[in-house]
């Protein structure tokens, strides 16, 4: 589905505001997460609600979480040499 290797559809911990669905959706396909969610709001508004929190829950749950870097290893101050 998509031509960059590696790139993985996953909810978003950096652009969450309920579960990260949309900022998700925003960050895989490159667009602002502001414009997903009116887009969402809208077709759910168009489509009587219903079906578009239940795509929203259904996503919540079959989405996997953000893989989590570690921070990196703090390196120790360098100690003075002692004569």
């Amino acid at each position: 589905m998509s031509s960059v290797p590696g790139k993985k559809l996953t909810r978003s911990s950096k652009h969450k505001m309920i579960a990260g669905v949309c900022g998700g959706l925003a960050e895989y396909f490159g667009m602002d997460p502001t414009v997903v969610r009116v887009a969402y709001v809208l077709i759910s508004i168009v489509s009587a609600a219903f079906p578009g929190i239940l795509a929203y829950i259904v996503l919540m749950f079959v989405l996997p979480p953000p893989e989590v870097t570690p921070p990196p290893a703090a390196t120790p101050p360098p100690t003075a040499p002692t004569a």
